[in-house]
Formats: structure tokens, C-alpha cells, sequence
């Protein structure tokens, strides 16, 4: 049978529709850190981080393996929480993802995260030559073929998913690297749009949201929408994590201060260029401002973007100040809507000003 509504064969690893509420209890956000830099250098920035008690560690996935700087950091650690935020889903298949992350949560005693992003069509079709379509529908299936695939390691299940976009029917004994104490680890979906973000709900463990995000479209827009998929899954009452990157312009004195406004300003008009990020300025009335971004990024005019971004865009998306200002403002701008967040910093910040936001 075919899901009408995703377009994948629901198995064992698809919840059924229950009518329980979704419940969520969020006080103060555990504040995690961000780190994009050479993984030769991981390993004591993760050290430090546990150290100082931050939350937890994510890489992105850009010009490093995500799956090689967690290892690293892994073996660094003890006690840290380390994950993608993100790893480019649909540049693997989703057998090539089990691996990676089974192994970083063996690494790790179990403290990974798998975060998970859909990237855009340009990037999976012309950069990693791999099939892009329906990304809301095929990230759910690829989130159930990851479960049945982890399910077989872990409980010695009979391999049989075969679904719309992904099969994997196949695991000899050989190549099942079997199970973990800790069990499969939790993932995270990267979203912005609705349908995304009801899938985040539906299929997910937690959400992660963009880095171009206000507090009101995290509870006007993000939160409705996962809550629909929570209800639509039945997992309503499950444990669901939110969690949000947020821009942060800030400096050890002026002059770092006045750099770091800048590269937030080009950091938010390079997302408004962007047409996977135009709801969230539709949200706020900007669609405009989609448009004119769009243009300087054709014409490669990309200097020029931050020069659009006027002060009420910038403080709806960025937290700006000094450091103490910019350590209580990361703290305030989703209090009460999000477990975790980090900081995002698009400017040439090192990693000890991102760890003392981290911490008080």
C-alpha cells in the first residue's frame, strides 16, 4: 500500500493516527555550539566544550565529512553531546547514512544525534549526481528505511523495507556490524517550509531550524506545523526536540562588533535569495526583499547583499551586542519555545567566542 499523503509504503516503522495531544514542557534552552572549522582542530575544541559544561557540539556538513569530525570528537569525549546539524541526507543513500552513524554511535557511547538535511536541488543534483524529488515525501521514507535497516542491527529484523523512493532488502550477517548498547541514535530534521516541518513531526525525533528564523515564525508557523505531524503519527506524547541556530553578531570590541553586523547582514540577504526560505519571509511581509536578494545573487553581485538587510531584518533574525548582551540575548530569543539552541556566527569569529557565549 502507498501512503497517499507521502508517498511511501508504510511499514512497522510508521506510527498510526492517535488523537493524543501534543505536549511539550520547555524552560530554559540548553545552549549548544556550532563548529565548521578544519576537523584537525576538533578535538580540543571538543574537549574544551565539556569542560565548560556546554551542551553539546554539532558540525555541519560543507567542506568536511560531518561523520570524521564527530569520530574525532567522540574520542575526545566522554560525557558531550555531539551531532550533524546537518548532514546532507540525500547525498547518501540511506544504507550509506546507517553506516556512518551507527559507528559514531558506537564511538560515542551513544551520545550522537543525526541531524538531517534535504540540501536543495542544485546541490544533491549537480554537486553529489544524486536523484532529487519530492523532498518532503522522500525524507520521510528515508527516515523509515534508516529505523528498519537500524532495527535489523540492533534486533537481528529481517531486512525487508521497500518503499517509493528507497529498497533495502538485503543484509548478510557479514556486512551487519550488530547492535549497540545505547541503541540507534535520535534524528533531527533540518526544515523551514510547512511540509517539511510536518514531517519533522510525523517521522522525526526532533526539528532543527534554520538559522533565518524569528520568534514568530518559530511559534506562529514551525511549532503548529510539527505539532500537526506529532498528531498525524500518533506520537504526540513521545519526548520531541526543538532546536534553532540563531544569528549572533557580536565582538571583543568595536571593531570585532561592526565586522560581525556585517557578515549577519550578508548572511541574512544571502538566505533571502534563496526561494526554500522565501516562507519565512513571507511570514514578516518581506517577500520583496526575496526578490531584490535574488537578483544581486544572479547578477553575482554578492557584496552587495548585506547592504538590503535594514535594521528591523537584522533584529528580527539576529541577536546583536556586545558579548554579555549577545550571551543573554541567545538565551532570551526562544526561551520558552525551544529546548536547545547555538549560536551562528557567519564571520570570521573564533571558536573560543562562540564557547564564551556557550557559557555564563
Amino acid at each position: 500500500m502507498v501512503c497517499p499523503s507521502y508517498g511511501f509504503r508504510p511499514s512497522k516503522f510508521s506510527r498510526a493516527v492517535g488523537p493524543a495531544p501534543y505536549a511539550r514542557l520547555v524552560t530554559a534552552p540548553t545552549i549548544d555550539i556550532a563548529f565548521h572549522g578544519d576537523p584537525a582542530g576538533l578535538p580540543a575544541i571538543a574537549a574544551e566544550a565539556q569542560r565548560r559544561g556546554v551542551g553539546g557540539l554539532f558540525v555541519a556538513e560543507a567542506t568536511h565529512d560531518p561523520y570524521v569530525s564527530l569520530a574525532l570528537a567522540a574520542t575526545a569525549t566522554s560525557s558531550l553531546r555531539i551531532g550533524t546539524s546537518v548532514a546532507v541526507a540525500f547525498a547518501r543513500t540511506p544504507m550509506a547514512t546507517a553506516y556512518s552513524a551507527w559507528d559514531v554511535q558506537r564511538l560515542s557511547g551513544g551520545r550522537l544525534v543525526l541531524g538531517l538535511g534535504s540540501q536543495i536541488r542544485p546541490h544533491i543534483t549537480r554537486r553529489y549526481a544524486m536523484p532529487w524529488s519530492h523532498p518532503s515525501a522522500r525524507m520521510a521514507e528515508y527516515v523509515a528505511a534508516l529505523r528498519a535497516i537500524w532495527d535489523s542491527w540492533q534486533h537481528g529484523t529481517p531486512l525487508d523495507f521497500r518503499g517509493e523512493y528507497y529498497e533495502h532488502t538485503l543484509m548478510p550477517p557479514l556486512f551487519a556490524p550488530g547492535p549497540i548498547g545505547a541503541g540507534p541514535p535520535p534524528v533531527w530534521l533540518a526544515a523551514v517550509g510547512p511540509r517539511m516541518l510536518h514531517v519533522a513531526g510525523l517521522v522525526a525525533d526532533g526539528v532543527i531550524c534554520h538559522p533565518l528564523l524569528s520568534r514568530s515564525y518559530l511559534e506562529s508557523v514551525v511549532l503548529p506545523k510539527v505539532a500537526d505531524g506529532r498528531a498525524a503519527g500518533g506520537r504526540a506524547a513521545e519526548p520531541f526536540t526543538v532546536t534553532t541556530l540563531c544569528l549572533v553578531a557580536t565582538g571583543r570590541n568595536e571593531d570585532e562588533l561592526a565586522a560581525a553586523v556585517a557578515g549577519v547582514r550578508r548572511q541574512i540577504g544571502f538566505y533571502a535569495s534563496t526561494p526554500a526560505y522565501l516562507p519565512v519571509l513571507e511570514h514578516h511581509g518581506w517577500s520583496g526583499l526575496h526578490e531584490e536578494a535574488h537578483l544581486l545573487t544572479k547578477a553575482e553581485r554578492w557584496d552587495e547583499l548585506g547592504r538590503i538587510i535594514d535594521d528591523d531584518v537584522l533584529a528580527a533574525f539576529a541577536v546583536v551586542g556586545d558579548r554579555e548582551a549577545a550571551r543573554q540575548g541567545l538565551r532570551e530569543r526562544f526561551a520558552g519555545l525551544a529546548e536547545r539552541t547555538m549560536p551562528s556566527m557567519p564571520y570570521a569569529a573564533d571558536d573560543l567566542l562562540a564557547l564564551d557565549l556557550a557559557t555564563s
